[in-house]
């Protein structure tokens, strides 16, 4: 079985001020997971869909006090409902391509503690898969047991992690805004060099890891994910979502430039 994380900044416009489709990455992409036709799991990121409302509402931050728990409620409908719709349009552009794709909704089975996932049941996905259907799952805001937060946003790369070691998946691949993880910020240090491969003892740059950071925790939250996949012995490679092919050919089990994490 294949999981596949598909990031916001690839399926949407990251950095508008509402919520925005890239139409024709989204189109390129679900022509590319063609190319797999056996058990597939799909995770993707919230990106503009999800951030910007997470962002204003302070999801995931300390309730002050009545007013402010009445607030977060209404930041907790308001991006539920955003990335939701999201969702549906992802899953409707993977139809159209003949992908089984459903809809499964985190936020009604998975219940964080501390911004960790403390409730997760499988059994529905589980099924899914058995009957030839392709889940289609995405990063969402959900309750927390902590009652000084009671809401937290769970991020795509913390549900793949996370169903990847519990389903037993034989392949993770992430396909981010970058070609993997480098020395320093690609986008701002045109010397910045890839690494290949990055395991625990990897010594990596902080800023670097940093550079990306949204709320759910950038580049350096899908490291820390990915480090705990690989110590269950579960290896994941990050690669480019944005470059033309690079999907097609890691589902196909082809060479990609990318970071293979381990």
């Amino acid at each position: 079985m294949m999981m596949i994380k598909l990031g916001g900044s690839a399926l949407t416009i990251k950095d508008a001020k509402s919520p925005t489709i890239d139409e024709v990455n989204l189109e390129r992409i679900a022509d590319e997971l063609t190319s797999y036709n056996q058990d597939m799991i799909i995770v993707h990121g919230a990106g503009s869909f999800g951030h910007i409302y997470a962002r204003d509402y302070e999801i995931g931050s300390e309730v002050k006090d009545v007013n402010d728990h009445l607030r977060k409620i209404e930041g907790m409908c308001i991006t539920q409902t955003s990335v939701h719709r999201l969702n549906y349009m992802v899953c409707r552009k993977l139809q159209q391509k003949g992908i089984p794709a459903v809809a499964i909704k985190p936020s009604s089975f998975i219940i964080t503690e501390n911004k960790r996932i403390a409730v997760c049941d499988t059994t529905v996905i589980k099924n899914y898969l058995e009957n030839g259907f392709v889940p289609v799952l995405y990063g969402d805001a959900v309750l927390d047991y902590n009652d000084a937060i009671k809401f937290a946003i769970l991020s795509g790369d913390q549900i793949i992690t996370y169903l990847a070691e519990e389903l037993n998946a034989d392949k993770v691949i992430l396909a981010s805004d970058v070609d993997g993880i480098y020395t320093d910020n690609p986008k701002t240090n045109p010397d910045a060099q890839l690494i290949e491969e990055v395991t625990k003892d990897t010594q990596l740059n902080l800023t670097s890891k940093n550079s990306h950071a949204d709320v759910t925790g950038g580049m350096e939250g899908k490291i820390n994910e990915l480090l705990e996949l690989a110590d269950k012995g579960i290896t994941s490679q990050i690669i480019n979502g944005e470059v033309e092919g690079n999907i097609k050919a890691a589902v196909s089990g082809s060479k990609v430039k990318g970071t293979i994490i381990k």
